[in-house]
């Protein structure tokens, strides 16, 4: 089916609230990665939650990232008709209000994720706030995630060298003043690749941020940036305090180049000559009794691959988080 609007993933966020399972929200750039997802969520019965920051739009849009997101909104609108599963398309770490602007005008997404939590408090409510009455005109159908608190690492064109755990009170005052749908908080996790460091995760802190909000009459879904490195039962603990959406894009990009690295590696003169033949592209090695082997060396043979192991991970990523069998359509 069509990929969904705001109104529909907040349906599934309440779910996921009162079932206590979360969603894996995964970033893409290109297709490959998207329909890995796809097949992976579908064969999990799980909904999916795709993400793309503004890089990844560029990507996608040979440098112009509305032609991009376009591109890319109508290949997923196309290709998620062939899936009974709820699809929505999520703009992750946006910092460019124009570019949010252009978002809301053409209505591809379902949410948007305005990042300001690198400014000062007071900076923050007013952007996050804007980017809510920006996304009022679309009548509910577009979420608004913002962030309180700093992750350490880099995503997308955003870097911080140093966490800041996000306060509890601080975040009811948030959430009140803006009117953010969701909220992305600090407990710990860091973007990128964990480097085998134990990550210092508070889940502690997560219960009391949820204790917070509730007490104040706040029934807001917490988000998990940087999640690449938490494990399986760090992540069960999260999922007890009102963690329902947590992100993945490091895992993916290293399965997409590690899929055709084992590939290619599996018979590497398959692809480069032996030592002692000329490697002459140029004239595609007319001249030499050796030649490349283009059932290994065809891209889509590599693609393939992709997708099936981006499904593979999906699927038991959304057994992990929980939402495996949670489809509010199929």
């Amino acid at each position: 089916m069509p990929f969904k609007g705001g109104s529909e993933l907040s349906d599934v966020y309440d779910d996921a609230l009162e079932e206590g399972f979360g969603l894996v929200a995964s970033n893409i750039e290109e297709p490959n990665t998207m329909i890995g997802l796809l097949e992976g969520a579908s064969r999990a019965e799980s909904d999916l939650l795709l993400q793309m920051a503004t890089g990844a739009c560029e990507f996608a849009g040979n440098g112009d990232p509305i032609a991009g997101l376009q591109a890319m909104g109508n290949y997923i609108d196309l290709i998620a008709e062939q899936y009974d599963i709820g699809v929505f398309l999520n703009m992750d770490h946006q910092t460019d209000l124009e570019m949010i602007e252009k978002q809301v005008e053409l209505d591809i997404p379902s949410s948007i994720m305005i990042d300001a939590s690198h400014e000062p408090f007071e900076e923050n409510v007013e952007t996050s706030r804007e980017v809510v009455e920006l996304t009022e005109q679309a009548d509910g159908e577009i979420l608004v995630e913002a962030e309180l608190g700093q992750i350490r690492g880099v995503e997308d064109d955003v870097e911080s060298e140093d966490a800041f755990y996000t306060d509890p009170e601080q975040a009811v005052e948030f959430v009140d003043r803006t009117g953010c749908d969701l909220l992305a908080v600090s407990v710990g996790t860091q973007h990128g690749v964990a480097k085998g460091k134990d990550l210092e995760l508070r889940p502690d802190l997560a219960r009391d941020i949820r204790e917070a909000l509730n007490d104040h009459g706040l029934d807001t879904p917490l988000v998990l940036h940087g999640s690449s490195g938490v494990q399986p039962d760090q992540l069960q603990q999260m999922l007890q305090h009102g963690i329902c959406k947590m992100n993945k894009d490091t895992r993916y990009k290293y399965e997409c180049t590690r899929t055709a690295f084992d590939l290619y590696d599996e018979a590497p003169t398959d692809i480069v000559p032996p030592e002692g033949v000329d490697d002459d592209r140029d004239t595609f090695f007319n001249n030499v009794d050796w030649s490349p082997n283009k059932d290994r060396f065809d891209p889509r043979v590599a693609d393939r691959k992709i997708r099936e192991r981006i499904a593979d991970v999906h699927a038991d990523l959304a057994e992990t988080a929980g939402s495996a069998g949670q489809s509010r359509y199929v």
